[in-house]
């Protein structure tokens, strides 16, 4: 059994960087009930500050239009879908990590697309035009929410440009000429909005290098850098509905956010934050691996420490309402979300809520737990155990002694593992339903609760030291809180709970 010391010796502010911003399908979706659902119950649980999308630009938003005047084409800018997205968000507390993407169908150079939902990914035809939208589209965002609250949105140039799907040819200098009209756009709305790029996928961080000597060099302005982060090996096997993939080490997504911190810090740019807007595991929408509590377990390490590299890590995503590979085909189907159809919170999605209860100061961390003390004095820990293996029971153990300010303890754990709050399991059993009855959701979102274990213990010895044995299943997260009693059983003194059961002589 390992045993560890926890001790307030050393604190530091807890980084919470994780919480900073979370991903979405297409903005268009936010047009759904069941989208804004799910985001309500997200906000309400883990409290994302900012969301990031594709598609602000894109046809089905249908911001670019043109009308007609004088047998002349003229650009005609429809914020209707757009403002009641943002309204939804803002609302909700929720602020945009704007995204600008795709081209729009009239403004595109050629026909390429992404997706089901067909985004255009070539150039604008006219950059002129687009340097156009760009203005008028920011500053109407100006007009109906207020300079002072758009100064704190971000503006990423669009998405994965390395790539050929997302940018035609992965053209390295027409990114740069993209970059540039429209980050000169931006700024002519207001010299301090934040705008940045270039939002690459991992395995071309040269491009890094490269974009911000570009910056430098064409006096281009740049307020932040961008990139994205999975760490899946190319596939071994794709089905119609499925796509498998072996995974890197967990660490190495870490080793991600530093390669890049280092490549930023040898820039002209040194002190710029840094961004990844998109994380996960698996980068495909129908990897079952999103599904399971191993992700859960996997991703924990990285929520943890992953702040120490990075300004932001922006998980994608936040709902398996979502589109890329064509409209959901399954109740569970790999998609990237914390929650799944049906309003089903996944592991994961405990995962990021049993962080968001962690306390103000970081007591202890290690590759496998993190102590955190709360404003009122209480702990709240969270360990996992992440086991990657199909045979054997992946159990392990853990003894914990905390010195504590308080001699009675009320304690509560919650727990995530293979057993408890895996409704993909339950799913399974159920025969996999494709469309299940309501029965059937029920009974998913009954499964989908982490087990709940509560007790009070009295510390008699003098050091007031807990000491506190934990066994941690196969890939288990646990949220452990720890709080004072303030106990009123006095203020009942006809109290006598002897009596409550019919055995008891009166």
């Amino acid at each position: 059994m390992e045993k560890k010391v926890i001790t307030f010796t050393t604190t530091k502010k807890m980084n919470k960087n994780w919480q900073y911003c979370i991903g979405t399908g297409r903005l268009g979706l936010a047009l759904q009930k069941e989208y804004l659902d799910h985001l309500k119950l997200v906000k309400e649980k883990i409290d994302f500050r900012y969301i990031r999308g594709h598609g602000l630009l894109s046809d089905d938003i249908g911001i670019y239009r043109e009308m007609v005047i004088d047998g002349k084409p003229e650009p005609f800018y429809n914020f209707t879908y757009i403002d009641r997205i943002f309204d939804s968000f803002l609302e909700m507390g929720i602020r945009p990590f704007i995204e600008f993407g795709f081209m729009p169908g009239l403004l595109a150079s050629g026909d390429q697309t992404v997706f089901y939902w067909k985004g255009n990914v070539t150039p604008p035809k006219d950059y002129e035009k687009w340097e156009n939208l760009i203005y008028a589209v920011v500053s109407h965002f100006t007009e109906r929410y207020g300079i002072e609250e758009v100064l704190t949105w971000p503006f990423e140039v669009w998405n994965e440009p390395n790539l050929t799907n997302f940018w035609e040819n992965a053209d390295k200098e027409e990114y740069f000429k993209l970059y540039k009209s429209t980050a000169l756009a931006v700024k002519r709305v207001h010299p301090d909005l934040q705008v940045g790029g270039p939002a690459i996928c991992g395995g071309a961080d040269e491009w890094i290098t490269d974009f911000l000597l570009y910056c430098k060099e064409k006096e281009v302005p740049v307020d932040f850098v961008s990139r994205h982060a999975y760490t899946s090996h190319p596939p071994h096997k794709v089905t119609p509905d499925y796509y498998y993939q072996e995974l890197a080490e967990n660490t190495g997504m870490l080793d991600q956010f530093k390669a890049v911190r280092n490549r930023i810090k040898e820039s002209p740019f040194p002190d710029l934050p840094f961004h990844i807007t998109e994380y996960n595991t698996s980068y495909s929408p129908i990897n079952p691996v999103h599904d399971t509590a191993f992700n859960a377990a996997y991703l924990a390490r990285i929520l943890s420490e992953g702040g120490d590299y990075v300004d932001s890590f922006s998980y994608w995503t936040f709902s398996d309402v979502f589109e890329e590979a064509d409209v959901p085909k399954s109740q569970f189907h790999g998609g990237f979300g914390l929650i799944a159809l049906n309003e089903i919170p996944k592991p994961t999605f405990h995962l990021f809520h049993f962080f968001n209860e962690l306390g103000e100061e970081q007591v202890y961390r290690d590759e496998h737990l993190i102590v955190t003390k709360k404003k009122n004095g209480g702990l709240a820990i969270v360990a996992w155990n992440l086991y990657n293996e199909i045979e054997g029971d992946g159990k392990r153990t853990l003894s914990l002694d905390i010195q504590l300010d308080f001699s009675e303890i009320f304690m509560k754990r919650q727990r995530v593992h293979e057993e408890k709050a895996n409704p993909w399991k339950t799913w399974k059993e159920l025969g996999r339903p494709r469309f299940p009855d309501k029965k059937m959701i029920q009974t998913l979102r009954e499964a989908s609760v982490p087990e709940l274990i509560t007790s009070r213990v009295n510390i008699t010895s003098t050091s007031s030291h807990l000491e506190l044995d934990l066994e941690l299943l196969k890939n288990e997260v646990t949220l452990i809180e720890l709080e004072p009693v303030k106990d009123e059983t006095a203020a009942y003194p006809e109290l006598d709970d002897r009596l409550i059961t019919s055995n008891v002589e009166v």
